[in-house]
């Protein structure tokens, strides 16, 4: 059985006495003599094809692998006429087909040439001859003979024709400069072929297709139907591989804008480190700032390890800019900074007169933690709970408590946001209040 190599990303050459052809690409010989005329029906030997269709007037390399198919090429070239019959097989991964595993339409070849290879396989060159169908298979061994008729073109010259031969032939064209696999030469031949089968024969071959789309353009007798349907086919292509293009084009442009947004950083940080404006002048500076502040042990500590991170995460990663306003927020902090208390009661109850009407219960739970402190001698520690529904007074108490101590007021939000607990009557916010 013949194993014609699938059809790849790239074409094979086969080295066939000393002329190097391409396996993907059907060219037609100037020099092909024409073999005798066939006397229909014919028996001829059968070659199945794996993964490759050879279609009329074409010339195609093969490899000969497996030991039924050398015998039948052995037997052919003993021949006077040197003619087989090539099929295609339905499935490529068939080992030795059956007539139930091979199409009912292939073509009818001639054996150019033979080459034995170290390994005990052959190359061979073919050249298509007329298209043909099976009818029956009247040996299986050693090798498959089939019964083939002839089955000639359905040709009616036509406008129509002429049309669908001249869009095939743009549109071929248009594939052949998309595509870097076929040469600007199979675009002049079929530009220059007037005969419209010969023309749907040579851009079908040259195709990457499935082999069942090209064996459906062999199989089809009516010219105008095969141009029609190859026309589809080429549609489909040219917007397959301009969409490809087009993607290509967009990830090497997003590529140059990443390479140049690259080339743009390195220059900037070039220039700041020129200016001392640099990454190294910003860590510089938060370092004198850690090591001027009076910091406790533990948050110095702390700062210390944020510091060295962030001269290790590149300054275009959001967690750089979460280190720095972490370390800003450290260094803002007034460490160190203390005000003395006035624990003077009276002065305290004036205060709170002052700022708040009524709510005797609250002052008064308010000034006993003052003159607890006060016997304390220091107000630190104490932590009161105002507990409410919004705007009944809890912020307000806390800037007269701070009032009446000479101390900041800070209002921070537990958790870094302001809670607010939902119920059927009202809304309850969660917030702390520091002094200092």
């Amino acid at each position: 059985m013949s194993d014609a190599p699938e059809e790849t990303g790239t074409a094979v050459p086969v080295e066939v006495g000393g002329n190097t052809v391409a396996e993907d690409v059907m060219v037609t010989p100037a020099d092909a003599v024409p073999p005798p005329e066939i006397e229909w029906p014919a028996e001829l030997p059968v070659l199945p094809l794996k993964g490759t269709v050879v279609f009329p007037e074409a010339v195609a390399p093969l490899a000969i692998g497996e030991e039924r198919s050398i015998r039948l090429v052995d037997d052919v070239m003993d021949r006077e006429v040197r003619r087989l019959v090539l099929v295609t097989a339905r499935d490529a991964e068939t080992q030795e087909p059956a007539p139930d595993d091979l199409y009912d339409v292939g073509v009818v070849a001639t054996v150019e040439k033979m080459l034995r290879v170290p390994d005990g396989s052959m190359r061979v060159l073919v050249h298509g001859g007329e298209r043909v169908r099976l009818t029956g298979y009247p040996a299986s061994d050693p090798f498959l003979v089939a019964v083939v008729e002839p089955m000639p073109d359905v040709l009616e010259e036509s406008d129509e024709l002429k049309a669908l031969a001249g869009n095939v032939q743009a549109a071929f064209a248009r594939v052949v400069d998309l595509v870097p696999y076929l040469p600007d030469e199979l675009q002049m031949a079929a530009a220059n072929l007037d005969d419209p089968s010969t023309l749907s024969y040579l851009v079908t071959s040259s195709l990457r297709l499935p082999v069942a789309e090209k064996q459906e353009i062999l199989e089809e007798v009516r010219v105008s139907v095969r141009l029609r349907r190859l026309s589809e086919i080429l549609a489909r292509e040219i917007q397959v591989l301009e969409l490809g293009a087009r993607i290509q084009a967009e990830v090497e442009q997003d590529i140059d804008k990443g390479q140049r947004e690259f080339v743009l950083r390195q220059q900037l940080k070039a220039i700041q480190d020129e200016l001392g404006e640099g990454d190294e002048a910003e860590i510089n500076e938060l370092r004198r700032r850690i090591d001027e502040a009076p910091l406790p042990d533990d948050v110095r500590q702390a700062a210390e390890r944020e510091l060295t991170r962030l001269g290790r995460i590149p300054d275009q990663s959001a967690e750089h800019q979460v280190i720095r306003t972490y370390l800003d927020w450290i260094l803002d902090i007034p460490w160190g900074t203390y005000t003395e208390d006035d624990l003077d009661l009276e002065r305290a109850r004036r205060v709170l007169d002052e700022d708040h009407y009524d709510i005797e219960r609250v002052k008064r739970r308010i000034l006993e933690e003052l003159a607890v402190a006060r016997l304390k001698g220091d107000a630190s520690g104490t932590v009161i709970l105002f507990a409410g529904p919004p705007g009944v007074g809890k912020t307000s108490l806390g800037r007269s408590i701070a009032r009446t101590l000479g101390r900041e007021f800070a209002r921070i939000s537990v958790g870094g946001v302001s809670v607010r607990i939902s119920s059927n009557f009202f809304n309850i916010t969660q917030e702390s209040y520091f002094f200092y």
